[in-house]
């Protein structure tokens, strides 16, 4: 990742002739908001002088306490490259202090600060994360509005002409990796109008800013095809849903932690430890990984998103996947995570279980090498793997007793997050579906 000063900034802008900087952050929902300032008022935002109204975004604060200061990290300066030559457009992403300099505790990346700071104290240098997010492409109609109309039939790895996803696609690396990404990999998923776009891991907080910016970008260039991107877990019944596997492993002294050449699968007791970390967390961060009513039409079985906790190096049914790769490549693979998830608090979660794990030095379960989806619910007690919350509203339930997830997000996002998902629980239960009519209204 590139480093910056001040001056680099100021000059690079000048260069680029940028007219306007976005500062950019995200709330506890996961959606990016930004002020934008003219290019004037870049050396005030330099200098954290910034403010903005808190009381208006979601679970930040009250209207009696509303300012805010931005403060930019400068490392997340970026031009996009597809704005236009008569005045370009750069971001910058912020943290969010109060006015008397203290972090704000409703920050979802400083809340991530505060759990990396936890692990360093554990001596681990590192929690890095190579994400894979997945996305459906639709076509937009006359007007600019999504439709459900796809717009191929293609399938895994699929090339054109049944990929008619792959110049949009092809473009949206193109400019991923005009603004310095790493792209390893791009092809069509398994479903018709679904696709996904692999980056070089880096560390957690690189990553999520990575994340939140390929959300953006995605979008806005996959509208430039007369296309409508979405990050929506289960857009379409009877297919494939789209998943934000989540690749992790931790470092120290410059090592990767997880392996052990001498080990069994060469697994270090480090990765035992936090594999065990996770599966005892499992049911009570889905409430952040999977946050959305949507996200539990994804997480059922016949469609290779995982729904029950257990882990393997073998198959690909459990929430836990340990990749063949060995060395510095040694990493666990969480696969439940769906990009609809704050990827801030999905990491500050995922890393507080995997460090509980390691500081309670809490053992596994055996691996499961064989098919989940093909178990009985007998077959899977006998094994002892549990299932993951079915609902929105039981993930909640799990979330509200485990004391270590909720210390992960800290009061003031726990409190602000259940409010936030219970009303949005209570809309969805007490609204009458299509399906409903379709079932019962002729009937009864």
């Amino acid at each position: 990742m590139a480093k910056f000063t001040k001056e680099d900034i100021k000059r690079i802008a000048e260069e680029e002739n940028v007219k306007f900087v976005r500062l950019q952050f995200t709330d506890i929902l996961g959606t990016i908001k930004n002020v934008e300032i003219p290019i004037s008022q870049l050396e005030k935002a330099l200098d954290n002088k910034m403010m903005f109204d808190g009381s208006s975004i979601e679970g930040f604060v009250r209207i009696e306490e509303s300012d805010m200061n931005l403060y930019p990290d400068l490392d997340t300066w970026v031009v996009f490259p597809w704005t236009a030559e008569k005045g370009k457009v750069a971001r910058l992403i912020c943290d969010i202090y109060n006015p008397d300099g203290t972090p704000f505790l409703g920050d979802p990346r400083s809340n991530l600060k505060r759990i990396l700071a936890e692990m360093e104290e554990l001596g681990y240098s590192d929690f890095n994360l190579g994400p894979e997010p997945e996305f459906f492409l639709f076509k937009l109609d006359q007007a600019g509005e999504p439709t459900l109309e796809l717009n191929d039939n293609g399938g895994y790895f699929d090339l054109a002409p049944t990929d008619l996803g792959e110049n949009c696609r092809r473009d949206i690396v193109l400019e991923l990796e005009e603004m310095g990404f790493e792209i390893e990999a791009s092809h069509h998923e398994v479903a018709p109008g679904q696709h996904e776009i692999d980056f070089k891991y880096a560390d957690a907080l690189t990553a999520c800013d990575q994340i939140q910016t390929f959300k953006l970008v995605v979008k806005t260039i996959a509208r430039k095809h007369g296309l409508h991107a979405t990050f929506m877990p289960k857009p379409l019944f009877g297919v494939n849903g789209s998943g934000m596997h989540c690749n992790v492993s931790l470092f120290k002294d410059g090592k990767n932690a997880f392996f052990n050449e001498t080990s069994d699968l060469q697994l270090s007791e480090d990765a035992r430890h936090f594999i065990a970390g996770i599966i005892n967390h499992a049911t009570a961060f889905t409430a952040v990984t999977n946050p959305i009513v949507n996200s539990y039409k994804r997480l059922v079985p016949g469609y290779e998103a995982p729904c029950y906790v257990a882990w393997s190096a073998q198959n690909r049914s459990p929430l836990i996947r340990i990749p063949a790769s060995r060395g510095v490549s040694t990493r666990v693979e969480v696969r439940s995570v769906d990009p609809a998830a704050n990827p801030y608090l999905a990491m500050a979660v995922l890393l507080k279980a995997g460090l509980d794990g390691i500081k309670n030095k809490l053992t596994p379960p055996a691996p499961v090498d064989r098919n989940i989806y093909v178990m009985n619910k007998q077959e899977r007690e006998e094994e002892g793997i549990k299932d993951l919350p079915a609902t929105l509203a039981a993930a909640l339930d799990e979330l509200k007793k485990d004391e270590v997830i909720v210390s992960a997000l800290g009061d003031h996002i726990f409190e602000h997050f259940i409010e936030a998902k219970e009303i949005e629980w209570d809309m969805f239960r007490t609204q009458v579906h299509p399906w409903e009519r379709e079932q019962y209204l002729s009937m009864y």
